[in-house]
């Protein structure tokens, strides 16, 4: 299997030293991240409470993205530590943007829904037939009856979305990292997706996602962290959204954001 697809399909993280405050599933202090000399985050800083709802919002170029992957362990930080409480080591699923997965990839709908069980078959054994009612039970959990021999190169956006959604389910995940869940599908599977993400939610699970639409974020997530290269806010949702903050992170983000050893974002 090409690197490129193991790396989306089972990230994995790095993890430093366990946080041993009970409540907390998430610690990022000072957080900062570079691509070369562009500063994409500076000094970010917070809580993820174990089993809160988090949407991660602001404007383009505010670093969402960037935080959710420093998040997954897939992008390297210049500076600052993330730490993750003891329960989540090993647990931690993660769902890029779509225009990082590469769908001309030959594999249909259900092998796409097993690489969710990663963790426990890995690279070589086949897949145990204890684990096919589950894959069948996911697909048809978000509306794939009937399409799991079917390429995944042949789904539309929103089927591809549901299908990767399944693979969540079976990956059963206690840290669960969205970025840009609803981007490029229509109405009834965005509905469809947040009533699955609600019942995680319910179950305790620790859920963090990039999100654009403000009006969403206010219906769904309890807690939100506003970006702008920085944390601009970081609470329940109502505050975080204040006029005022959205002011700031706009005004934040057509300044350049300097860089002590000289670089600038």
């Amino acid at each position: 299997m090409p690197a490129a697809l193991k790396g989306w399909l089972d990230p994995g993280y790095r993890p430093q030293l366990a946080i041993q405050r009970e409540g907390i599933a998430i610690a990022v202090a000072n957080v900062r991240v570079a691509y070369g000399g562009r500063i994409a985050l500076e000094g970010v800083s917070g809580l993820f409470g174990a089993g809160s709802l988090t949407a991660v919002v602001g404007p383009n170029g505010a670093g969402k993205s960037t935080l959710i992957k420093a998040l997954a362990g897939v992008q390297p930080l210049r500076g600052g530590d993330i730490t993750y409480s003891q329960p989540i080591r090993g647990r931690l699923a993660y769902l890029p943007q779509q225009s990082e997965l590469d769908r001309d990839y030959p594999i249909t709908v259900a092998e796409l829904v097993a690489l969710g069980a990663w963790r426990s078959i890995g690279a070589f054994r086949p897949l145990s037939e204890t684990l096919l009612p589950s894959i069948d039970k996911a697909i048809a959990q978000v509306g794939l009856e009937g399409f799991a021999d079917r390429l995944i190169a042949e789904l539309s956006a929103g089927q591809f979305r549901r299908a990767l959604f399944a693979r969540l389910i079976v990956q059963d995940a206690s840290l669960i990292l969205l970025d840009e869940p609803f981007a490029a599908v229509d109405e009834d599977t965005t509905a469809e997706l947040i009533r699955l993400i609600k019942s995680w939610h319910g179950e305790q699970r620790t859920i963090i996602a990039v999100m654009h639409d403000l009006d969403q974020v206010r219906a769904y997530f309890p807690n939100t962290l506003l970006l702008a290269r920085q944390c601009i806010a970081w609470a329940d949702t109502e505050l975080a959204l204040y006029a005022d903050n959205l002011a700031t992170a706009n005004r934040a983000m057509r300044k350049p954001l300097v860089d002590p050893l000289g670089a600038t974002a």
